[in-house]
Order: structure tokens, then C-alpha cells, then sequence
């Protein structure tokens, strides 16, 4: 049950993340803008709950200028951690 949770609260960090990356380039490549009520709010909420996430990885990641890619690295780990790390501690919860 609590593996099962983790499971879905880790697929819903993932969605967060790629929601934040997708819409970062947007507002850089100027598809959409800042001057939508909507689009400031859904940044904001997004940047708050990424950041935490983000910030012990931008301090180990080399400054790349421009280049961010701190919301890859975020989800290779939660994606490992999805994949290799909640399957191993479910099955030594059931014993084998």
C-alpha cells in the first residue's frame, strides 16, 4: 500500500516536471507569455514545487549559462527511483 502511494506520488513529480520544463521553453521561445493571469499563477505554483526539488541538484550541476538542465537530471532520479529503487524495497517488504 505505502509502495503504491510513493509510486503514484513519484508519477505525479514526474508530470510536475516535464509541465515545468515544456512550459519554460515556451515562455522562452515567447509561445506564451507572462501576461496571462493563468499562465503567471500556473508558473509560480509550478516553480514552487519544483524548486526544492531543483535546488541540492543546481548546487553539485556545473553552470551551463543559458542551458538549465537541472529538470532532466530531477527526473532521470525520480525515474531510477520509480523504476529500480521502489521495486526492490517491495520485494523485501514480501520477503524474497
Amino acid at each position: 500500500m505505502l509502495i503504491e502511494i510513493l509510486d503514484i506520488l513519484l508519477t505525479v513529480v514526474r508530470w510536475i516536471i516535464i509541465i515545468q520544463a515544456i512550459m519554460s521553453w515556451l515562455l522562452a521561445f515567447n509561445v506564451i507569455n507572462r501576461t496571462s493571469d493563468f499562465v503567471t499563477t500556473l508558473w509560480m505554483t509550478l516553480e514552487r514545487l519544483t524548486e526544492p526539488l531543483y535546488r541540492p541538484i543546481r548546487k553539485i550541476m556545473p553552470d551551463f549559462g543559458a542551458l538549465d538542465l537541472t529538470p532532466m537530471v530531477a527526473l532521470i532520479i525520480v525515474i531510477i527511483l520509480q523504476s529500480v529503487v521502489l521495486p526492490r524495497i517491495a520485494l523485501s517488504l514480501i520477503g524474497l
